[in-house]
């Protein structure tokens, strides 16, 4: 996982290599109901028409950032989302027991982009096949979620997976589809990490790169000066 201390100034002393430390601890409860069959809450549109994704695709400081490059994407919040617990934090979700993972809210003008172009964005900025984790970032809290709010987007996201999955070759996507129920929002030094630390030896290793191969996959998708 990265560590905790990445906030930190002093953070560029560490190494890449100790950015990423697996993970992979997990708390057995009976008691839990699974993810998978809940009912999805619904997000309304706010006051000015605009509509909220979520989705977990490794470091949400990468994700962040691909999806805060994206014309009719307003703004893009890291989080918490997918596990069990009450107000999750960036500690508690590294340890791998909350069932959380790194999540972002995505705010998005829905007649600029649309919820399937998110998707779409979704499966061409990662690594679809890799389980629980994104590049180095290793571990349950890193793993990949595609939450829905109503049938017609769970229809969506199958749709999507199946496709990729025969461009592919076999059942080989490793993102989970969970209804989505809640999103906690991160801490303050979390949001908009690529930008404000564009010099972290993590963000110039793997966020930036991963930023600049969904670019060079979906130009038509990007707003004006966005490209890095």
């Amino acid at each position: 996982m990265k560590p905790y201390l990445f906030f930190i100034y002093s953070v560029s002393l560490f190494s890449l290599q100790a950015a990423c430390q697996p993970v992979n601890q997990t708390t057995a409860n009976s008691s839990i109901v699974p993810q998978a069959e809940l009912d999805p809450v619904e997000v309304s549109l706010d006051k000015n028409g605009k509509a909220r994704a979520y989705f977990a695709s490794g470091c949400f400081w990468c994700v962040e950032a691909v999806y805060e490059s994206v014309r009719g994407v307003d703004e893009s919040i890291s989080g918490y989302s997918g596990g069990h617990t009450e107000n999750p934090t960036y500690e508690s979700s590294n340890t791998g027991r909350t069932g959380h993972a790194e999540a972002v809210e995505i705010i998005y003008d829905p007649e600029v982009v649309s919820f399937s172009q998110l998707v779409d964005v979704y499966f061409g900025s990662q690594n679809v096949t890799q389980v629980n984790g994104q590049g180095p970032d290793r571990g349950s809290q890193y793993r990949s979620i595609l939450f829905y709010q109503n049938e017609e987007q769970k229809q969506i996201i199958e749709k999507k997976i199946a496709a990729v999955n025969k461009a592919i070759g076999g059942d080989k996507v490793a993102a989970e589809v969970y209804p989505f129920r809640k999103f906690w929002l991160g801490e303050d030094y979390h949001q908009d990490y690529e930008r404000k630390h564009p010099n972290h030896p993590y963000i110039r290793g793997v966020s930036v790169p991963r930023l600049k191969r969904f670019q060079a996959k979906f130009p038509e998708l990007l707003k004006d000066g966005a490209k890095h």
